[in-house]
């Protein structure tokens, strides 16, 4: 966590233990106290019911750009997500899943589709699909919400294909899902990399079809299969 005078990027967890931590942290940047380490019990003592113990390390820091390199270094290990498709509900996944720590790759070959870029997701404008899903690293993910299902069948089809991809989504029912199954068993995809397809996504919000309450759901979804539990 960075602390300044008047501001901070990050969190050791919230809470009392971060609340101190941070005044603490501004005693030292106003020359009060010098670099520490504390040690915290998290027990009534400290007015927590959590358990356990956390170790704080205070240490001023000179070389903010140094600060920043490394930060941008952790952002290069992300998983990434490449989602396809640029309608409403893409919009929308990209107003929730831009909060998480993935990087985002949003692609489709309309360039008028896209709308209000949130910062800090890459848009690719092409038609080119097998390259994005070629570049992908094994760990990362696809989402397909295209304009057409022939193409979502095509992507879907290839990125299972790889057998390295920590997460395949595809938007769309339950009996979507049966047809495309049909259909990739018919050119030969066995039955354990097609079990690995997940449709429908965001699956405990399917009563609502509400682009936003789908893309909520299907952020928590993304956090847990590429940010808690990757591969």
């Amino acid at each position: 966590m960075l602390v300044t005078e008047t501001a901070q990027t990050g969190t050791i967890g919230g809470g009392a233990l971060e609340w101190e931590s941070l005044m603490r942290a501004r005693q030292i940047l106003r020359g009060e106290a010098g670099r520490e380490e504390n040690r915290f019990v998290l027990g009534p003592q400290a007015n927590q019911c959590c358990g356990g113990v956390v170790v704080i390390r205070y240490e001023p820091v000179f070389d903010l750009d140094a600060e920043l390199r490394a930060l941008d270094a952790q952002r290069q290990a992300w998983p990434v997500l490449s989602v396809f498709g640029a309608g409403h509900v893409g919009r929308a996944l990209m107003q929730a899943a831009v909060l998480l720590p993935i990087s985002l790759r949003w692609i489709d070959q309309r360039a008028d589709e896209f709308g209000t870029v949130p910062h800090g997701v890459s848009v690719c404008v092409t038609d080119d699909w097998e390259h994005e899903i070629v570049r992908l690293r094994p760990g990362d993910g696809i989402l397909v919400m295209t304009h057409s299902h022939r193409l979502d069948a095509m992507i879907v089809a290839m990125a299972l294909e790889r057998d390295d991809l920590a997460y395949v989504g595809l938007i769309g029912s339950r009996s979507k899902r049966k047809r495309f199954e049909a259909g990739f068993r018919d050119i030969g995809l066995p039955q354990t990399k097609i079990d690995r397809l997940v449709c429908p996504v965001g699956a405990q919000g399917l009563g609502d079809k509400r682009p936003q309450i789908i893309a909520a759901f299907v952020a928590a979804e993304l956090a847990a299969r590429l940010v808690c539990h990757p591969g």
